[in-house]
């Protein structure tokens, strides 16, 4: 009887599908094909490797792990610092967490900022994009910067007189070159090269920690800011753009399923190698890693070692500049095609298919942003370093109310996600106002700026759009729909709403109006 009733079900299965294929073969030609908005990209070609790759370059964990084991050798938390890095890296999972809601069900090129269009209004979601941009746009102005100084250190280390401020300028503009061209050429190509170099970049400082340090060498220290809320937010800085992977919804291989694993996967590895820095700065391991860099052979280091650090570092740093300009330039096309930005934004290379326009528009502000703080931060980055903090942690925020409206909407909200969604709120706000309350009493007035320009930037944006771009307001949410070429002839037709989206029509009811 099991074996008749397992018969009977494959039979009704094969009789549906068999009816479903004879019905395609008769399917007349559909006279206007619908294709995705995101098409022009080349769709279904990145790996799960290739994601990953993308999401570790942004986040360039080797730099990250030097200058994490320089706070701890410096400020001495003891124990607590550990503990500081392992519970910070618990919230930036929960972010995870909240983002992959989303991944588990869309694709889009735009990340965050088309998933929050989901679950805020348009307000929100400006200032969302606002948030993502800038903080984007920041990181890659400091790597491109840190870039230059780290390549010029190399050269410095090995004999050749120390470097000017035209070196400096003129090595950052080839740095944004390089990213620009390697960016535009292909994105597996791009995707593949920096996960090779970050790889390598790991492994040489790990190794370099883990080997014997030697004498103890004090490097300098970080100042009055050395508290547990200090280390947590370069631990969220350190780890920002985890979610890259997600600006490639529409280029991935399976992208519910890839992206997701990438989002989460990016935050568990990177918090695993920051701890080990964290035990390496404790038991003195990092001590003459840190100071190699810092301070080359002053320190005492040898030749050898401050020239391993240095290029460990180094291309630590350009495969992060390559991997937000990959980022920033797709959160643009996104944009540009909605209109919330120039459409000229939107256009993609008809060959390499990446948004060349949108890359160029975005290496160029890094560069003239980066010999900006050449000029201006190189010497004490804390105001510009908190407001890219301001906007990253206004980004996760955001994103965490976006997550908790979007799944009641749909009727899919259960209480551990409303309470991760909720937790990773206050916590956003309460990071949020421990940058304003202390940019007021350290007299860095330029953080509390920040906030109010991040969260002001919705509103103007709107107010912007309204006036030049009407229309935009409408077309917002970009994703990666269906095509025509994706159902199967005869199961029914995608059209266009009014808004311009397609939605899937049942074969029964095309005759009459098709819209």
């Amino acid at each position: 009887m099991v074996n008749g009733r397992r018969s009977g079900g494959g039979s009704r299965i094969g009789g549906a599908l068999g009816a479903a294929i004879a019905r395609s073969r008769n399917a007349a030609p559909v006279t206007t094909p619908v294709f995705s908005p995101l098409r022009a990209l080349g769709r279904r070609q990145l790996t799960q490797v290739d994601l990953i790759g993308q999401s570790l370059s942004t986040v360039a964990p080797a730099t990250g792990m030097i200058f994490i084991a320089w706070w701890i050798t410096s400020a001495e938390p003891g124990v607590a610092g550990v503990a500081a890095i392992i519970g910070t890296t618990a919230v930036v999972v929960a972010v995870a967490f909240c983002i992959t809601q989303f991944t588990r069900r869309l694709a889009a090129a735009g990340s965050l900022y088309s998933f929050a269009f989901h679950g805020l209004p348009r307000r929100a979601t400006l200032t969302m994009g606002a948030a993502l941009l800038l903080g984007y746009l920041g990181i890659s102005i400091s790597v491109v910067a840190n870039s230059a100084v780290s390549l010029l250190g190399i050269g410095t280390a090995l004999g050749m007189p120390s470097a000017g401020t035209i070196p400096l300028l003129v090595t950052a503009a080839l740095v944004a070159c390089a990213v620009t061209v390697i960016a535009v050429r292909g994105v597996r190509f791009a995707t593949r090269a920096i996960l090779v170099v970050e790889l390598c970049s790991l492994v040489l400082i790990c190794s370099l920690m883990v080997a014997d340090s030697g004498t103890p060498i004090t490097p300098v220290s970080p100042g009055a800011s050395g508290t547990l809320p200090f280390l947590a937010l370069i631990v969220v800085f350190g780890m920002a753009g985890f979610e890259s992977a997600a600006f490639f919804g529409a280029e991935a291989r399976r992208p519910l399923i890839t992206v997701t694993r990438a989002v989460l996967i990016t935050p568990i590895v990177c918090g695993a190698v920051f701890v080990f820095a964290g035990w390496a700065a404790l038991t003195g391991n990092a001590d003459v890693v840190v100071a190699a860099y810092f301070d080359g052979t002053d320190s005492g280091a040898s030749t050898e070692m401050v020239v391993a650090v240095k290029v460990g570092v180094t291309f630590s740093w350009l495969a992060s500049a390559l991997g937000c300009a990959q980022a920033g330039s797709r959160l643009l096309l996104a944009m540009g095609i909605e209109g919330t930005v120039p459409r000229r934004l939107s256009r993609v290379h008809p060959r390499w298919r990446t948004p060349y326009a949108a890359v160029i528009a975005f290496t160029l502000a890094s560069a003239v942003g980066a010999w900006t703080y050449l000029l201006v931060f190189v010497g004490d980055s804390v105001v510009f370093d908190g407001f890219v903090e301001v906007a990253v942690v206004g980004a996760y925020t955001l994103l965490a109310v976006s997550c908790l409206r979007f799944l009641r909407r749909i009727g899919e909200d259960a209480r551990s996600t409303t309470m991760i969604a909720v937790g990773i709120t206050c916590v956003g706000v309460g990071l949020l106002g421990y940058l304003a309350l202390d940019g007021v009493i350290d007299g860095q007035w330029g953080i509390p700026c920040a906030v109010l320009v991040v969260g002001a930037s919705g509103v103007v944006w709107v107010a912007v759009l309204k006036r030049l771009r009407p229309e935009s307001l409408a077309t917002m949410g970009a994703f990666d729909s269906p095509e025509t070429t994706d159902l199967l002839p005869g199961a029914g037709e995608l059209v266009l709403d009014d808004d311009g989206r397609p939605q899937l029509v049942s074969a029964q009811s095309l005759p009459g109006d098709r819209r």
